[in-house]
């Protein structure tokens, strides 16, 4: 956080805003978020796990986030507040810095190049950014900011509080709930990847279902969320996505699942809750995640994963301890088709060519 507090806090101010105690100097005043590294004696910064405990020793940081059993850890004189979960408080105490880093809030309402047809409604406080367009019958709820350039099709619906970066574009008949972030590029309920071969060439099927996005959901910069062929495309409460991820038509994702970047996911695949897929994951059509299934980096999931735990791996998919023994193996099967030929050569006199 290069850009400090118009004014800087108190240590017993953030431990108050958090939910922690005070051990140390809590009248010290911080004005920056740091990491470890490069805080300095103005600056707030959190300790979250024992291999950063050396980095701790020796930052420069005026207070800490830290746990009770990590707290030792902390520089000698370093202002410490302890929580529960330090990763967690760090989240809450960067959003209140984000906050008070915003500039004022601007007058809302509709920009003089944006385009609202007549027949859409808005709620209270609404804005529309410069060149935005906002089709007939679009609802936007009150609080919503629709960033420049984005498009709102027919019949859209977006809940209230949510934020449109801009150029997102919105297909007609999409639903977006409360309080969503949508960033820079996304598209929501274009037609999803169907086509019917035939002896002529491949015919389009239409695409007649729609999406449902649940609330509290960010969705990240460059996303494709296709609109279901019969049924809806349905993300539910909660969830994250990353930048650059294909969700594919009838796609159905969990409350609180969490999805990285790159990922992508075929028609009609059934995430469950709470889920955490790695970047680069490809999931394959018709198969389902269950609850609280975790899937490793650059995995291929071929196959429904059915029980929870940690997956890796692409011929098939493992669970992780698994895929660590089948790739040690790997890495010593030229030695072992050697000891295989030096074995057969003696058993029965004969020698492989190389």
């Amino acid at each position: 956080m290069r850009r400090p507090l118009p004014e800087p806090v108190t240590v017993d101010a953030i431990a108050a805003r958090i939910g922690g105690t005070v051990r140390g100097d809590g009248a010290r005043v911080v004005a920056r978020l740091a990491s470890l590294e490069s805080a300095g004696p103005d600056a707030v910064s959190f300790l979250s796990g024992r291999r950063h405990g050396k980095a701790a020793a020796s930052s420069r940081a005026g207070a800490l986030i830290v746990s009770p059993a990590l707290e030792a850890h902390a520089a000698e004189g370093t202002a410490r507040i302890v929580v529960a979960d330090p990763y967690v408080a760090y989240a809450q105490v960067s959003r209140w810095f984000e906050a008070l880093l915003s500039p004022p809030p601007r007058a809302t309402g509709i920009d003089p190049t944006a385009r609202v047809d007549a027949a859409a409604r808005l709620g209270a406080g609404v804005e529309v950014g410069p060149g935005a367009s906002v089709a007939a019958g679009a609802c936007i709820d009150a609080g919503t900011r629709i960033g420049a350039g984005c498009a709102i099709g027919e019949g859209a619906s977006i809940g209230p509080g949510s934020t449109l970066h801009p150029n997102v574009v919105v297909y007609a008949g999409v639903t977006i709930g409360a309080r969503a972030t949508i960033h820079s590029g996304t598209v929501v309920g274009a037609d999803g990847f169907g086509f019917a071969p035939s002896s002529e060439g491949f015919v389009k099927i239409a695409q007649l279902g729609s999406v449902t996005i649940g609330d509290d959901v960010e969705i990240g910069a460059n996303c494709a969320i296709d609109r279901g062929a019969l049924d809806d495309t349905v993300i539910a409460d909660g969830v994250k996505i990353d930048n650059l991820v294909q969700v594919g038509h009838n796609v159905r994702i969990g409350a609180h699942t969490v999805i990285a970047g790159c990922v992508g996911i075929a028609g009609s695949a059934t995430i469950g809750a709470r889920c955490m897929i790695g970047g680069g994951v490809g999931i394959a059509g018709h198969i389902e995640l269950c609850d609280g299934a975790v899937i490793g980096g650059f995995s291929l999931v071929e196959r429904s994963v059915d029980e929870p735990g940690f997956y890796t791996g692409a011929w098939p998919l493992q669970g992780h301890a698994q895929w660590e023994r089948t790739a040690a193996t790997l890495k010593q099967l030229p030695e072992l088709r050697k000891r295989i030929r030096a074995l057969a050569s003696r058993g029965d006199g004969s020698k492989d060519d190389e």
